[in-house]
C-alpha cells in the first residue's frame, strides 16, 4: 500500500532556507564571512633597498596631528600624597642628618674617660667604641638622636635629646654619662 504524504503546511524551499540560516551558511551570516581590510604596505625582504614612500603614506604623515594637551607631572605635586607627611619627612631628614662624627655615634657607644673643670669652662673627654678620644664642651652635638651636651660637672656629663612620644608631642630626655669609679687607688 502506498504511503500518503501528509503536508504540514511548510513548503520544502522554506524549510531548506531555515536549515541554511541556522546552520551558518545562509544569507544572514554571509556578511560576517566577508572581511574588508585596508590595503597594507608590502613587506620588503631582508637586504632589499628602501623604497620611496608612496603618495598615500605621505598624505597619512601630513594628517597626523600633535596632541592638543600633554600632561607632564615633572615639578608638580602628587595629588594622592599627603603634603603634611611630606613636610614631616623633610624636617626629619634635616634633623637627623649627622654633621660630625660624634653625631653618628649612639650614646651607648660613648664612654666618659676624663673631665677637666676650670675657670674658663669645663671639658670632658669621651672614648668611642673604636677607642678614639674626643673632647666635648657644653653645646657639643653628640648622639644619633640630636643630643646636645647640656652641662659638665666634676663627675658627670648631662646630654639632652629631643624626641617625639607616641602622640607626636616633642619632648626632651636627659641622659647622664658618669665617670667610671676609681677603685684600687
Amino acid at each position: 500500500m502506498p504511503r500518503k504524504r501528509v503536508d504540514k503546511g511548510l513548503p520544502s524551499s522554506l524549510l531548506l532556507l531555515f536549515v541554511l540560516v541556522f546552520a551558518g551558511h545562509g544569507p544572514a551570516n554571509a556578511e560576517q564571512d566577508v572581511v574588508d581590510k585596508a590595503a597594507r604596505p608590502i613587506r620588503k625582504a631582508i637586504g632589499e633597498a628602501k623604497a620611496a614612500p608612496t603618495e598615500e603614506a605621505k598624505k597619512g604623515e601630513e594628517k597626523k596631528e600633535e596632541p592638543k594637551y600633554f600632561y607632564d607631572p615633572a615639578g608638580k605635586t602628587d595629588p594622592f600624597k599627603s603634603f603634611v607627611a611630606e613636610q614631616e619627612e623633610v624636617a626629619e631628614k634635616q634633623r637627623k642628618k649627622p654633621k660630625t662624627y660624634l653625631e653618628t655615634l649612639d650614646l651607648s657607644q660613648v664612654e666618659i674617660i676624663a673631665i677637666i673643670t676650670g675657670p674658663t669652662g669645663n671639658y670632658a673627654m669621651v672614648r668611642d667604641s673604636k677607642g678614639t678620644g674626643h673632647v666635648i664642651v657644653k653645646g657639643t652635638a653628640i648622639g644619633t638622636e640630636g643630643g646636645v651636651v647640656d652641662r659638665i660637672t666634676d663627675r658627670e656629663v648631662v646630654i639632652k635629646e629631643e624626641y617625639k612620644d607616641f602622640r607626636g608631642t616633642l619632648r626632651q630626655r636627659e641622659t647622664t654619662k658618669r665617670l667610671p669609679s676609681q677603685t684600687g687607688q
